[in-house]
């Protein structure tokens, strides 16, 4: 008979009806098919079920004529996987709470006759007195623990059914184990390794980024969220659409806002069964359009299509938002996750921390009530006078931890050690209560990063395998084409503001209500925050939490701002990185509207061949952005490629005349953009070497100095004497800058550093490149020569003009 790994193939495709496996699919199921213990994280729609339930039919066909125990949190979970495995023609059996007791007895028959392919059974069973005998009378072929994040203090769907786990199932071995979530960090990872015991295990992380998933966050305020979400939604491309809502009341109002302008309803714990099982269905079924759901919603659905998904507040955590918006766009085409969120989230988070984690002297309290018989909660709460709620979480804490028993009924006693548990289960309690605040660190600075969305998810769940690329659609990578508000490049008025914000936190970092105080560059906050908001998206400075203690003791949190080394040198070609964002507000057009108007209003259409040199140049710009670890628009703008491939530049006068291109991307780029122009290999030197730098910087001298020639009138207004020049009386043009020019180049521009660094300006406002190789080519020898200089102010040639002229003597 074939082992389990080589009949893989086979029976995925005799029964599942698939002729290839998804990426890292066959390693994980060789692994677990070969009897190892297994740990898998993988994305929400990746396959992680064909993981256990694939390697589970080949040990069973192999020889271990046994059924795969499958352990999964909720009912709504089980019962989606138990359909699915039935309809092709696979015995499977539920055990949980929402089935009769004959039920349950007919599965435990088939399970010990070996008559099942699947066993799902819920956690709690297993404290179910004779439970755990029984499954060991007969060892499974297969252990599956799915959502195994849930067993972790430190995760952020903790349970403590699951947390004893790995007390039962010792007793199973040797049926291997395979662990599967999607949502686990590496400290998450770690716990569930160590819980569940397993050994030797193959650990699989990988498959985080979505490709077909843009991630946007807009910081926007509580009451202008339901109006956006109904502009959002109003696109009938942007549904089917599952809205994440913090609370039942929240998410019915927002529904029934929504239902008077599509098919739309809520779905959350405080429905009937019924009533949630049908908005569920009907969702699945495609009557509805729209569903607004608390957390309570989303796990074992698998709808493929739903376009959208928002969350219309901050998530606790990045773990539950990655697994949320991971329901978006399973059908492989595009689909968007856009977050709404403010700084008034975070102290929402903080409050449903407290109200969850109740003091540890409220815990205190409840341990002492207890002794070695089992009570009933209603009991406590009539001896200790405390309110169900607060009871309850404190209870679930000490079960927890260790210092308390839950048994089926929901009874509770002091647990077998006292000793050691009445002592010992704080330092595990406030630990957890530090994760978890952690966990609201993190969700918050992930809202309010500055890096590639999706890089910044990869990374948080520690997929080694991913190289943490750009990924080319979120709002930070591709602003132009967010979702969720209009993107525009800042007027000139905005720069001078963005440079004043840029100058006066040069020195020192604060808070942003200080520099709004301050500066008083705008009197609408809002606007000043969309400044801030541009700035740190184009990695000109920063935003993070910090705290200050207050004179009454208590921890204040504010926004603090901080510029980064990029920000130093705010130049024209640096502050075109900068985009603001317009929000969808009232009187703003949806999506689908800003595209009608855009596409009207947008240049002629390219020719055959300009399209061709577009597409090469973003070919090139993605490699550039992607050896660079930066957004690709850093590199250019979508409209900078689009009027160089439209141009077609030659040679370095044309490229250079292109908007959007300055004399800082004209160096470091430019002779790329021309290779790709002229259809030259693409293997060029590097830009950042000195060599190459002056090559570029002789060609970019010699064909700035022709071109001014060809372009010099022939006479002149100004009366004051200058040295005329005609093409006929040009000296041949030099193939390189000679040893003397070269030196006073690079003596030219180092003293145009100094004196920038001193003034405290980018080195543009000293002298622009085109006036330096002016100076290079031809140096003054007076006032009066400078004076024939396009682009020197009088000015500019009282402050400077005498060192200049030093610097060119002394070079003779």
């Amino acid at each position: 008979m074939p082992s389990g790994p080589k009949i893989l193939p086979e029976l995925l495709h005799r029964i599942f009806g698939h002729r290839d496996f998804r990426a890292h699919q066959r390693e994980v199921c060789e692994a677990a098919a070969s009897g190892r213990d297994v740990l898998l994280v993988m994305p929400t729609g990746a396959g992680k079920s064909l993981c256990y339930q694939l390697p589970a039919l080949a040990r069973r066909a192999s020889g271990h004529n046994a059924t795969a125990l499958v352990i999964s949190p909720l009912i709504a979970l089980m019962d989606d996987q138990a359909a699915k495995l039935s309809a092709l023609g696979l015995r499977v059996a539920r055990i949980h709470s929402g089935l009769d007791r004959e039920t349950a007895r007919a599965a435990c028959r088939d399970y010990l006759t070996g008559e099942l392919d699947f066993l799902f059974i819920a956690p709690e069973r297993l404290r179910v007195p004779g439970f755990p005998e029984m499954l060991a009378r007969r060892k499974p072929a297969l252990i599956a623990v799915d959502e195994a994040h849930c067993i972790s203090q430190w995760g952020h769907d903790f349970r403590p059914d699951y947390r004893t786990l790995g007390q039962h199932l010792a007793a199973l071995k040797p049926s291997p184990i395979i662990a599967l979530t999607a949502t686990a960090t590496p400290a998450v990872q770690r716990d569930i390794v160590r819980q569940l015991a397993l050994e030797d295990a193959a650990i699989f992380i990988t498959g985080f980024r979505r490709s077909n998933l843009a991630v946007e966050v807009l910081e926007l305020s509580k009451p202008q969220r339901p109006e956006f979400t109904e502009k959002l939604l109003s696109d009938a491309a942007a549904r089917p659409a599952i809205v994440y809502a913090p609370s039942r009341k929240s998410a019915e109002d927002l529904a029934t806002r929504l239902n008077a302008k599509f098919r739309s309803a809520a779905y959350h714990a405080g429905l009937d069964p019924a009533t949630r099982e049908r908005v569920q269905r009907d969702f699945l079924a495609g009557k509805l359009d729209v569903i607004v759901a608390t957390i309570a919603f989303g796990m074992g659905v698998d709808k493929p299509d739903i376009r959208t998904v928002v969350h219309v507040a901050l998530p606790g955590s990045v773990e539950a938002f990655y697994q949320e918006i991971g329901r978006a766009g399973r059908d492989g085409n595009a689909s968007r996750s856009i977050l709404l969120y403010s700084f008034a989230d975070r102290k929402t988070q903080e409050f449903l921390l407290e109200r969850n984690y109740p003091p540890a002297s409220d815990l205190q309290q409840v341990l002492r009530a207890l002794n070695d018989e089992f009570v009933s909660p209603e009991y406590l709460q009539r001896k200790l006078n405390l309110d169900q709620e607060t009871l309850e979480r404190s209870l679930e804490k000490l079960v927890t931890h260790g210092a308390a028993i839950s048994g089926f009924n929901g009874n509770v006693r002091i647990a077998d050690e006292p000793s050691h548990n009445q002592s010992g289960w704080q330092d595990g309690y406030d630990a957890q209560v530090i994760a978890r605040r952690r966990q609201i660190d993190a969700m918050m600075a992930f809202a309010e990063g500055a890096s590639c969305r999706m890089a910044a998810l990869v990374e948080h769940f520690g997929d080694r395998s991913d190289p943490l690329r750009s990924c080319g659609q979120c709002d930070i990578c591709q602003p132009s084409a967010a979702t969720g508000s209009a993107m525009r490049q800042p007027t000139e008025t905005e720069r001078d503001d963005l440079r004043a914000i840029l100058s006066a936190v040069a020195a020192r970092s604060t808070s942003t209500g200080k520099l709004f105080t301050e500066l008083a560059i705008s009197k609408d906050r809002k606007h000043f925050d969309a400044l801030l908001d541009g700035l740190a998206r184009a990695g000109l400075l920063t935003l993070a939490n910090d705290t200050f203690r207050a004179p009454d003791g208590r921890d204040v949190t504010y926004r603090k701002v901080s510029i980064t080394h990029e920000g130093r040198t705010p130049d024209d070609e640096t502050l075109s990185t900068v985009w603001l964002r317009d929000t969808l507000t009232s009187t703003g057009k949806n999506r689908s509207t800003k595209k009608k108007t855009a596409k009207t209003a947008e240049a002629p259409e390219l020719t055959p061949a300009a399209k061709d040199l577009e597409e090469k140049l973003r070919a090139w710009r993605a490699s550039e952005a992607k050896d660079a670890g930066k957004p690709a628009f850093t590199i250019f703008h979508d409209s900078t490629l689009r009027a160089i491939a439209k141009a077609a530049p030659r040679s370095v006068p044309e490229l250079e005349r292109i908007p959007g291109i300055g004399p800082q991307k004209l160096d470091r780029y430019g002779s790329k953009i021309l290779a790709v122009c002229r259809e030259e290999p693409s293997s060029q030197p590097d830009l950042h070497s000195p060599m190459r730098s002056r090559e570029l910087r002789a060609e970019q001298t010699r064909a700035i100095a022709a071109d001014k020639i060809d372009r010099q009138p022939s006479t002149r207004v100004d009366p004051t004497p200058v040295r005329k020049a005609t093409p006929s009386a040009q000296p041949p043009r030099p193939t390189e800058l000679n040893p003397i020019q070269s030196a006073l180049d690079e003596r030219l521009r180092d003293w145009r550093k100094q004196q920038a660094h001193a003034i405290g300006l980018p080195s543009f406002f000293i002298f622009s490149d085109s006036v330096l190789s002016e100076i290079v080519l031809n140096p003054p020898a007076s006032l009066s020569d400078l004076r024939s200089i396009r682009g020197l102010s009088s000015e500019k040639i009282e402050q400077f003009g005498p060192a200049v002229l030093e610097l060119c003597s002394a070079m003779g």
